[in-house]
């Protein structure tokens, strides 16, 4: 009898082999073969080969199967369990991982380590700490926390739901600290934005005999990135050099250090690095063209990307949402067709990622049918599809579209995540919804999975303060479960200026001053406070303080594409070769304004105290005026056309009320993006319905 069953047993064996085989390299196909195979010769429920299945399917990304086999099974063990909820995990849906867990908890089974650290993994995904806790809780009544994988687990979940306190606590009491325990309090740091916690963590490690590895060292530049520290980056790069680190040969590392030199403004520094390169990969090509592009030098970066794609290197998914960011940021419309015509050629053209990033660059241009169009023909979407969408139509004032798209995508059976509120509750805002706003964000307070942050609060506090229920919006502020950040209280001094309320004003822009007084724009906004109610000696003594300080914020610019060619504008330019010819179109737009509609500058907007006339010629040249002033030079204005033109601030409401008086006269339309959304000029209205 033990001998006819041994072929059998043999043959089971190499089942198993074949699954894991098909499994390690998502091989598909030979898995439903070996699946097959299986059944014919009896095995339909067996434990250990109904563990490989599960673990097969859900590596190869067919969860629906892996799942089946699951409920199917008539025996299960720790293993089965842990290989859905990984699977689950690997897949996107951190969520189903967690309901795994708890359903599991009604079995007789425990959980193992691996049970464990896979759902603190899931837990930091979704950021819910609260339930991390709790797990943390059965970690320490059966003894696991004290198991290396579980104890990095646990430092990595508090980290990502930046609990970065607690994750230092667990760190303190990990009984055995290796690399992977060091690596993860430094990306928790560096995650949290405390680079500089970050770095003396480094050298604490080095202190206590760890070797940096290529993840240690590729956090630790990212870390000086983010601070700017030019200095102690270098100085890793030159121990990276004297220790006879390969950096060359290290992709993520190159392209890190390329990173570095980027963000501290040294793009020579960062051109050496990838020059020195003898394999260049995507990762550093990528890096160095985003470096030219951050940096305004457009045409380098577009230089750079025609040479990656003469080189023979397969451009990902990454390298094209990127450049298409960058074309989205900066309104270039044309050449971001040329990409999206690029990317429809290319293999990772076809990644949701691109296609998201294409569509919000059309979004950024202004372009909504054409990315309406792209959205409703996209294949697959995802949150972040549905995302980008919703914020597109919250930034061309179009509230109500954005509700329901919102209600749509959860038809759909799509969760809504953080980013995905925020969106929403911003589009309410821009488009005066106030009671819809309070209702979504009431559904986020209840939600489960994802909390309210900061931002959101933002978003309420701006939505309050629009509609003029200032008091509100401070009890709100002051009330909230989170400790009130800059962006917060700028939200409502805005709120105050706009409804002209100075009392508030003064207290909401002492509480800014406290939490941060090296922030230029702040005392802007103080001081505008000052100047739009007339109390000039205010409005001077805070910009003297800012001076002191050696304070000062960023300057507007606007800019305008023609023929494919950008031109930029600063407030006051003269700089531009057409510049004589400007100003005798915007003085003659004047004109005709004033003979037909009686039109007069909103002298209260130059914000200083001067004569009525010199302010008059310190609003004609706003930097969104010369812009559109150069665009009526090239195509004039008596053939309908839509000029677009964008800033990198808020419109003032000079401009505003000039461009809209200005669609009434010519027969153009003028759309234009500031930094908070698109404003369509037409026919002397405007689709903020002056709500902005």
């Amino acid at each position: 009898m033990i001998r006819l069953l041994f072929p059998i047993w043999s043959g089971r064996q190499r089942l198993a082999n074949l699954l894991r085989y098909s499994s390690k390299n998502s091989l598909l196909d030979q898995g439903i073969q070996v699946h097959a195979a299986s059944l014919r010769m009896g095995f339909d429920f067996d434990l250990m080969l109904s563990n490989d299945l599960i673990d097969m399917y859900s590596k190869c990304g067919v969860m629906d199967t892996a799942s089946l086999v699951f409920d199917r099974m008539t025996e299960r063990n720790v293993v089965s369990w842990t290989a859905l909820m990984c699977g689950h995990l690997q897949n996107g849906n951190a969520k189903a991982t967690l309901s795994l867990f708890f359903q599991m908890a009604f079995s007789c089974l425990k959980p193992n380590e691996y049970t464990f650290s896979t759902n603190f993994k899931a837990c930091g995904i979704l950021n819910v700490p609260e339930i991390g806790m709790k797990i943390h809780g059965r970690c320490v009544l059966t003894g696991f926390e004290t198991i290396p994988v579980v104890g990095n687990s646990i430092v990595d979940m508090y980290s990502k739901c930046g609990r970065i306190n607690e994750a230092v606590m667990m760190f303190n009491v990990l009984p055995v600290k290796n690399l992977i325990s060091w690596n993860t309090m430094l990306a928790g740091y560096t995650l949290a934005g405390q680079g500089e916690k970050a770095l003396l963590w480094f050298h604490r490690m080095l202190e206590n005999g760890e070797i940096p590895d290529e993840y240690t060292l590729t956090t630790v530049l990212k870390a000086c990135s983010r601070l700017g520290k030019i200095r102690e980056g270098s100085m890793i790069h030159g121990f990276l050099i004297t220790s006879g680190f390969p950096c060359s040969g290290k992709a993520a590392i190159a392209g890190s250090l390329i990173d570095l030199y980027v963000k501290c403004g040294n793009l020579a520094g960062a051109q050496r690095v990838f020059n020195q390169i003898g394999e260049k990969n995507v990762i550093s090509w990528s890096a160095l063209i985003l470096g030219y592009a951050q940096e305004g030098n457009l045409a380098e970066a577009i230089e750079l990307f025609k040479q990656l794609q003469n080189n023979s290197k397969q451009v990902d998914g990454f390298v094209l949402s990127s450049m298409m960011g960058v074309f989205a940021d900066f309104a270039l419309v044309e050449q971001g067709k040329q990409m999206h015509a690029y990317a429809v050629k290319v293999p990772s053209g076809s990644e949701i990622s691109v296609s998201n990033s294409i569509v919000d660059m059309y979004l950024k241009c202004g372009l909504l049918d054409e990315a309406e169009r792209l959205f409703n023909e996209m294949p697959a979407r995802n949150v972040v599809s549905w995302t980008v969408m919703i914020t597109g139509y919250g930034k061309h004032g179009i509230g109500k579209e954005a509700i329901r798209l919102f209600n749509q995508m959860q038809s759909n059976n799509i969760e809504p995540d953080g980013v995905t509120y925020l969106a929403t509750l911003s589009a309410c805002s821009h488009s005066g919804l106030t009671k819809e706003g309070e209702e979504y964000f009431s559904q986020l307070c209840r939600n489960r999975w994802v909390k309210p942050g900061i931002e959101h609060y933002a978003c309420m506090v701006d939505l309050l303060g629009r509609d003029g229920r200032l008091k509100e919006a401070k009890d709100l502020i002051e009330n909230m479960p989170l400790k009130p950040n800059v962006g917060i209280w700028q939200t409502l001094l805005s709120a105050c200026r706009v409804h002209g309320n100075l009392q508030l004003g003064k207290e909401v822009g002492q509480n800014l001053l406290t939490l941060d007084g090296e922030n230029p724009v702040n005392y802007v906004m103080i001081s505008n406070i000052y100047a739009e109610a007339g109390y000039w000696k205010e409005y001077e003594q805070v910009r003297e303080m800012a001076k002191a300080k050696g304070l000062r914020k960023e300057a507007g610019r606007s800019w305008v594409e023609i023929d494919k060619v950008v031109h930029f504008f600063y407030g006051g330019d003269d700089t531009h070769p057409m510049i004589d010819k400007i100003h005798r179109v915007l003085k003659e737009m004047e004109r005709r304004m004033k003979e037909k509609m009686g039109y007069v500058h909103g002298v209260k907007f130059a914000l200083r105290d001067i004569d009525e006339e010199s302010k008059v010629e310190s609003l004609r040249v706003h930097s969104e005026k010369l812009a559109i002033g150069l665009a009526l030079c090239h195509g004039g204005w008596d053939e309908a056309r839509v000029i677009r033109v964008f800033k990198n601030l808020r419109i003032c409401g000079d401009c505003h009320d000039f461009i809209k008086c200005l669609s009434k006269i010519v027969k153009v339309v003028f759309v234009v993006r500031d930094a908070n959304r698109f404003h369509q000029f037409k026919d002397g209205l405007c689709s903020c319905r002056d709500y902005w």
